[in-house]
């Protein structure tokens, strides 16, 4: 029994550590980037405008076609189009090292990203083919705890070595996994079983690329105006693409997003819940370098180091929470998770200062890291036992659309919302010092910065807009990053609520070990 156990044990690991690490790229490539964006973007000559623009490249890429990597997957082999997307990143990436301007940067990030498109959904639909029903939990325990490792070392450890090195190195990271990755997953990963008569819905994918692709255009716009063109045209063509999507879905034998699946209340809860997830962990990272630099003067290593502290065990945790998803359900660490989120937003909520102690900001960051992992192991369990037999990397595709839309909505969404909240406590501000709309108003435009990270964000300089206006800055971005905060805090109670209504375990059935398969 023991000998059994281990010669499993020794089959699994190697899977799980290439498929992690080819997930994890997806994540660690666009992370150290934009963590590193001011030196690249100087040296570069990038133009404020492009900034946001190269940063979510990679992202809108693969937030559009996603869906696709799936559908192909599953009709030509799911290891196959593993490998190919390890391959096309390890020599975007080694190109990007040799960029001699941000425009043939820009062409590379999105060639990067069309390449770690096939990173995202593939490493979990290989992982429900390759390990059985009862050992998959803690494989995907392990596989999100390889990721939060890399997550926490690699930031801080790209930001000593861009100050000592360069730029450039940041390009090398990405290959370096791939190529450890693509080892492990020819030597033992096996291959999934080839859908014959399968084909890709074309017009499908497309409109939903276009519908995620002018929802997050629109949503940036509105930071400079609901009203203006650039804000509503973008949105209502996104909502125009849903409706041609829903009419062709019915029309379709196999449509790219089967809606079907969403009939499923824990399906449908678990893509809420990574939506909000990723919604959560993008948006967070956006303001607090926000206010880490704005109003703590922070340099952006010592942000990048706030994601450090506590690695080890949120690590620890989420093996422990696929341990437990695997002997109960899904539903109880899932609401764990978003309330532990949850509770992230509110601590920001309440102890957001200019004078804040940087252990509740590490806190703040470790709280959000850790709920955010949890709520994925059950998530990943959810969404992959719903999977019908051969369609494996089309389900989980479906997951990681979900995932990369929040973290492509999460920043515009939260910047949106500071730059309201600190608009109305930068006005309420003026009238108790007696300052007219326009005095306040010149004041602030004479000390925007154009250091944007995205497109319609404004950094603004605290100690100059005092001494312009005699206006407290500083205290009013805190206030605005509270409510802020407070605002968004809302979402994952509403979704933990809902996965705990509607996620319940059928009665009559024994708890087995294969009751997920």
């Amino acid at each position: 029994m023991s000998t059994a156990g281990d010669r499993t044990v020794t089959r699994t690991l190697p899977i799980i550590l290439a498929l992690s690490l080819a997930f994890t790229v997806t994540v660690v490539d666009p992370l150290v980037l934009n963590l590193n964006m001011p030196q690249v973007s100087r040296a570069l000559h990038v133009p404020p405008q492009a900034i946001g623009l190269l940063g979510g490249a990679a992202t809108l890429t693969m937030a559009a076609s996603v869906l696709a990597a799936g559908r192909i997957g599953d009709a030509f082999g799911l290891k196959r189009l593993l490998k190919l997307g390890l391959v096309v990143v390890t020599v975007v990436d080694l190109l990007s090292c040799l960029s001699p301007g941000y425009v043939f940067l820009l062409v590379m990030r999105f060639l990067a990203g069309l390449g770690m498109t096939a990173l995202l959904g593939v490493p979990l639909a290989l992982l429900k083919v390759s390990v059985a029903p009862e050992k998959r939990p803690v494989a995907i325990g392990g596989l999100m705890a390889v990721d939060v490792l890399l997550c926490g070392l690699l930031p801080a450890f790209t930001g000593w070595a861009v100050t000592a090195v360069g730029w450039r190195l940041l390009f090398l990271i990405a290959p370096l996994l791939c190529l450890v990755s693509l080892w492990l997953t020819i030597r033992y990963v096996p291959e999934s079983e080839v859908r014959q008569g399968s084909r890709v819905d074309v017009p499908g994918i497309a409109l939903i690329g276009l519908t995620l692709l002018t929802l997050v255009v629109g949503l940036a716009a509105a930071q400079n105006g609901v009203s203006r063109p650039q804000t509503w045209v973008p949105l209502v063509l996104s909502a125009v693409a849903v409706a041609l999507f829903v009419r062709h879905a019915r029309r379709v034998p196999e449509p790219a997003l089967d809606l079907a699946l969403f009939r499923s209340a824990p399906f449908s809860v678990a893509l809420a819940a990574t939506l909000t997830l990723n919604f959560l962990i993008a948006g967070l990272g956006i303001v607090l370098g926000q206010f880490g630099s704005v109003v703590l003067s922070m340099s952006p290593e010592s942000i990048g180091l706030l994601y450090l502290p506590g690695t080890l065990l949120i690590a620890g945790a989420v093996i422990l929470a696929g341990h437990l998803v695997g002997k109960r359900t899904p539903r109880p660490v899932m609401v764990t998770g978003l309330l532990v989120m949850a509770a992230s937003g509110l601590l920001a909520a309440g102890t957001a200062s200019p004078t804040v102690a940087l252990w509740l900001l590490v806190l703040v960051t470790w709280l959000c890291n850790l709920g955010s992992v949890v709520t994925s192991a059950s998530v990943s369990e959810t969404v992959l036992s719903q999977a019908p037999e051969g369609r494996s990397g089309t389900v989980a595709s479906v997951q990681m659309a979900f995932a990369v839309s929040g973290a492509a909505f999460g920043p515009t969404t939260y910047l949106l919302l500071l730059n309201h909240f600190f608009h109305r406590q930068w006005l309420a501000d003026a009238r108790t010092r007696g300052l007219t709309v326009a005095q306040a108003s010149r004041a602030v435009g004479a000390v925007r910065s154009g250091l944007a990270q995205t497109p319609g964000t404004t950094v603004y300089d605290p100690n100059l807009l005092r001494q312009a206006s005699g206006l407290n800055l500083g205290l009013d971005f805190a206030d605005a990053l509270r409510l802020t905060m407070l605002t968004v805090s809302v979402l994952p109670l509403v979704v933990a609520v809902l996965a705990f209504l509607l996620m319940r375990p059928r009665r009559g059935k024994p708890r087995q070990g294969t009751r997920h398969a």
